[in-house]
């Protein structure tokens, strides 16, 4: 009995050393009060390397995202706030933020399902964008860690109702970042209706491989396979049509530094930044929701960091930050400057319920949304 007791408890001792030695670990913080007083919490998931990724109940927001460097320094890639007010202060850049119920534009702010039309508010001039008024990333979800073998996690809980922002059904959305030791960041969608819905939910986190408030992202080189793109018209709304971006500056099928081409003489970058030119379009991915392949990547010859992007999803929209003026201090007091981030937003096509050649974002009872995206880095 006592060799089994020894053996029981050596076996016990190498279980925690093992453990330990992998280095993943979640811990939970408060990182502030809303004005009724309810509590936002700080969930934050670590591995070995030193990598870290803190997620907020606020939105279901990735706040922060140490990385390390090609020297192993590490430094805090995605831009954002140091406390709750500045996502308040600050709702329509939309830093990290779960987006939903509907990603992206809708054309008025409307749709149309099984004969009805549905108006959701409209946010961006004429358009609704990311949900309208009130989406996702305006809410508090609830959270709860989770973990298996070789990584640990957080999911995020959030009930829509019935009618919430025009959208029909009531919606239950689970939404699960997870961390392992390879360094990979997965973000896992599941949602679930008790009536036709659209849904078409991303996350909107804007990287700087340098390291937020670290200047622009123009040096920074970014490959997207992706050999056609959803134009737009001057209201950011597709076309419709999906155009080869050969012999355009939409073409980041070879590596190319993101400032390479930004301020061409191209109607569709006026379109999306009118004063000096950027990209915020949807680039029709082809590795046909194969979570396997890479969709895209983005590096940063300083850090020596890279990003390698992996999707279910069909598309993915590529924003240079247009909008951002200096204006905007984040974390740590630093400045955000114009072109000081960039975002890889998996999605189903924008405006995809009013354009009939796009892929469907329609759910139905019964049946299960799901999505999964994949950020992996490493440093060379």
């Amino acid at each position: 009995m006592t060799h089994l007791l020894n053996a029981l408890g050596l076996s016990l001792m190498i279980s925690t050393l093992t453990a330990q030695a992998a280095g993943l670990t979640t811990e939970t913080s408060e990182f502030g009060k809303l004005a009724d007083g309810t509590a936002i919490e700080k969930i934050t998931l670590t591995n070995s390397h030193g990598m870290q990724a803190s997620i907020l109940t606020w939105g279901g927001v990735l706040q922060s995202l140490q990385v390390p460097d090609k020297h192993g320094k590490t430094a805090d890639v995605v831009l954002g706030f140091d406390d709750i007010q500045g996502y308040r202060d600050n709702p329509t850049v939309y830093f990290g933020a779960t987006i939903g119920r509907f990603g992206n534009r809708l054309a008025d702010g409307k749709f149309t399902l099984d004969g009805k039309t549905y108006q959701v508010p409209q946010n961006d001039k004429s358009n609704a964008l990311h949900g309208g008024t009130q989406g996702f990333d305006k809410h508090v979800w609830k959270a709860g860690p989770v973990k298996s073998k070789g990584w640990v996690g957080v999911k995020l809980t959030y009930v829509s109702v019935d009618g919430e922002m025009g959208f029909p059904g009531t919606l239950k959305t689970e939404v699960t970042y997870s961390l392992n030791d390879q360094d990979e960041l997965r973000i896992q969608y599941h949602a679930v209706t008790d009536k036709p819905t659209v849904l078409n939910l991303t996350n909107h986190s804007y990287f700087n491989l340098a390291g937020a408030g670290s200047g622009d992202v123009l040096q920074q080189v970014a490959t997207l396979h992706a050999a056609h793109y959803t134009p737009v018209t001057g209201k950011l709304i597709p076309t419709g049509e999906l155009a080869p971006v050969a012999g355009t500056p939409m073409d980041f099928l070879k590596p190319t530094a993101i400032g390479k081409n930004i301020k061409a003489d191209h109607p569709q970058l006026k379109f999306a930044e009118p004063k000096q030119g950027g990209f915020d379009f949807n680039w029709a991915l082809d590795t046909g929701g194969d979570v396997k392949k890479v969709a895209a990547e983005v590096s940063d010859p300083q850090s020596g960091r890279r990003l390698k992007l992996y999707t279910t999803e069909p598309g993915v929209q590529f924003y240079t930050s247009n909008f951002l003026d200096g204006s905007i201090h984040g974390k740590g007091g630093k400045v955000y400057p114009h072109w000081g981030g960039f975002t890889l937003e998996t999605q189903h096509f924008p405006d995809a319920p009013n354009q009939p050649n796009f892929a469907s974002t329609r759910l139905d009872p019964g049946k299960a949304y799901t999505q999964t995206t994949v950020l992996k880095f490493s440093a060379q």
